[in-house]
This record gives structure tokens, sequence and C-alpha cells, in this order.
């Protein structure tokens, strides 16, 4: 039987409602990244480019330099070298026998000459030793004498004689070592010379070997320096010398070349030189450095430039060399305004230097009289940079420059 109730209406299913994929959301996220971080580094390019452009369209400051025409001049050899004054003796004195000091004869600074006394240490006990030998060889040589007219006589054996004899000379020796022992404790200077200052004070017990005072022989005094062995053949006995002293400006010493080592160093491949200077007013002293110069010959050409002018480099010498050339068309100042005609630049020329003299500089290789290089402002200077030139101060070649101020 049929229901008459009327069927209810079926409801249609609800959309199932799905989450974003994460896999595409991060997939956004990168590409919104990549625009971003695109953008700026586009950005940035774009200024640093404008930046580049900037500097590279901006014209080089011109830079104030002083010059200097590179000149030949004769120059005689000289050779040049640092040393050491070394006295022609010098020693600490010391003593050969331990004892307490009882005299000291000197004073600090004196110049004495060999054979002064100079300190005396205690020797009561080694005299009365000595007495004491002296009377035991005294009876020896009365026995020694006895035995040998009892021998003459034949009254004793040649043996017994000789054993006299020989007892006696004994006695002898040990007076006559008694008395060398005495006079180790008198102790003299071994040459002439000036003391230093005394290391020891009365009562005090000093060892054999300790040192007393410093003795040193200054005149004449002696100057080692070395050289390298290219001037083995340069230098000989007697070539004469000139040295300075930091410590004595404005004097210079002469002397002498007196001894060469054969041999050259392997290790430094130097050779070294001794040089004699009198030294009569005792201005020069052993351990002080000194400035050795001597001549080497005749005189040569060479092309001088001023100190300044070289930049002293491990990878080698140079110059800045000044040249005149003409402007490039549309060359503009700072302000903006067009140059004509011709401008002083300068390019970097490597060059090999040899002796120095004064503020003046010798150049082996690499320029010509006539050139003018710069020899102030090189640091502010490259290849191709204008310049102007200021020249107020001038370099001499004086072995001794000195300011205008001084």
């Amino acid at each position: 039987m049929n229901d008459p109730r009327p069927s209810p209406a079926v409801e249609a299913p609800k959309p199932i409602a799905r989450k974003p994929s994460t896999v595409r959301r991060m997939v956004f996220m990168l590409i919104a990244a990549g625009v971003v971080f695109g953008g700026v580094f586009a950005v940035k390019a774009m200024m640093d480019k404008g930046m580049n452009d900037f500097f590279d369209n901006q014209s080089q400051p011109v830079a104030a330099v002083s010059a200097y025409v590179a000149k030949a001049e004769r120059w005689r050899d000289d050779a040049e070298a640092v040393g050491t004054f070394v006295a022609v003796n010098g020693t600490d004195v010391t003593t050969e026998a331990g004892g307490v000091i009882r005299e000291i004869l000197f004073k600090p600074g004196q110049q004495v000459r060999a054979g002064t006394v100079l300190v005396r240490l205690n020797t009561t006990n080694e005299e009365a030793t000595l007495r004491a030998l002296e009377a035991a060889a005294k009876l020896a040589v009365a026995q020694r004498d006895r035995w040998r007219t009892l021998g003459a006589q034949k009254l004793v054996s040649q043996d017994e004689v000789e054993q006299r004899a020989a007892d006696a000379a004994a006695k002898l020796a040990q007076v006559e070592a008694q008395r060398a022992v005495i006079a180790l404790k008198t102790i003299r200077a071994p040459f002439d010379g000036v003391l230093g200052i005394r290391k020891i004070n009365l009562g005090q017990f000093v060892n054999p070997g300790d040192p007393l005072v410093n003795l040193q022989s200054l005149n004449p005094i002696l100057l080692d320096f070395t050289l390298p062995q290219q001037r083995m053949g340069d230098v000989q006995e007697g070539t004469a010398i000139r040295a300075t002293l930091d410590s004595l400006s404005g004097q210079v010493f002469d002397g002498r070349i007196t001894a060469i080592e054969p041999q050259v160093d392997a290790q430094t491949r130097n050779f070294t030189v001794q040089a004699s200077f009198v030294n009569d007013d005792g201005a020069l002293r052993p351990g002080v450095f000194a400035k050795v110069a001597f001549a080497l010959g005749g005189e040569r050409s060479v092309v001088v430039v001023p100190q300044t002018a070289v930049s002293f480099n491990p990878y080698g010498n140079a110059v800045y060399v000044i040249e005149e050339v003409e402007r490039a068309e549309g060359e503009k100042d700072a302000e903006g305004k067009p140059l004509t005609g011709k401008k002083l630049v300068v390019r970097q020329r490597f060059v090999k230097t040899g002796a120095t003299r004064g503020d003046l500089v010798a150049v082996t290789e690499g320029l010509k009289p006539g050139e003018r290089v710069v020899t102030s402002g090189l640091l502010k200077l490259r290849n191709d940079a204008e310049i102007t030139i200021n020249n107020k101060v001038q370099p001499a070649a004086e072995a001794a420059p000195k300011p205008g101020n001084s």
C-alpha cells in the first residue's frame, strides 16, 4: 500500500573546501622574494655603474710637485762602509792568584804605563812561608858545600854529595816558586793605556780570573769594517780613508788601511778591513760606530738626481719622468671649461741607482741628462697624471748638507 505522505526532498551534498597546497605557497613566496631581491640588486648595479661613470669621467686634479733636471757630473769613485773602533790592546785586568785586596793604587780614568802597580793582595802568609823556605834553603846550601868538601877529601861517597846538592837545588826552587806566588799578588798594568772604572773594593776577596779594572790602549786606535767580496781588488794596505761619527758631527778623522783579512766570510760574502787612526786627544773610543769612506781611483761621468726623486722598492727603483704632451680634444677643467694647448704629465720609469753624495744619487741606467724628474709629491702621482711645477728648494751635492735654517 502506498504511503499517501509526500516523500522528503533529497538535499544536494555540500562541496568540500580544499586547503591551498604548501608547495604552491612556497613557489609563490620564492618568486616574490626573487623579484624583490632582483630589483634591489638591479638598482644597486645601476647606482654603481652611474658612480663609476662619474668618477671615470671626472677630471684628475692637477698635482703640484717640484722637479729637477737630471744632469751629468764628474764623480770620483768612492766606497762607503760602516765599522767599529777597537783598541790596539784592550782587556779586563785580572789576577792569577786569589786573595784579599790590601791596596788599590789607581784611580778610575787614570792613564798608566806598562808595569805600573795597580793592586796588591794580602801576602802575609806567603811571606812567612817564604822566610821558612829561605831558611831551609840556606841550611841545604851549607850542607851541600860541606859535603862537597868532604867528598873531595874522600870522606863521604859521591852519591851522598849529589843527594845534598839535589836537596839544596830543590829548596832553592821552592824559594823561587814562593817568590813567584808573592809576585803574582802584585797586579801591574800589562801595557800603556787608560783605566776604566774599578770593579773591586778594599778587603774584597778575589778569585783567579776575576776582573779588577778595564784597561784600553787608545793611541793609536783601530777601526774594523767589512766590504763585499766584489771590493776585494779595490782596497790595499796604505789606502787613505775617512771616518765620521754621529756623536762628533762635523769632524772627519783620517786614517790608513793597515790590514786586510785574506778570508771572505762564507755566510755574508764580506771580508774585514782594518785601519789605524792617530788618536792623540782620545776623541775616538773603542766600541764607537763609525761611517767609513775612501777613494777607489779616478773620476767618472754619472747622471745624478735628488734622492727624493727615487722610489726605492723591493721590486725595483723608479722615478717619475716629466713629459710635455698635447691635450686631448674636448678636455675640460674641473669647472667644465675647455682646455687647449700642452700640458705636463708624468710617467713612471724603472732605473738603477749607484752611489750617493749629499742629497743626490747617481742613476746608472734608465735616465739621460736633461730629462726632468719629480722630486716631491710622488705618493699622489700615477702614470699620465697632470702636474704643475713649483720649485722653491733645490738639493745639493755637498758631502754634509745643512738645512737653510741651521
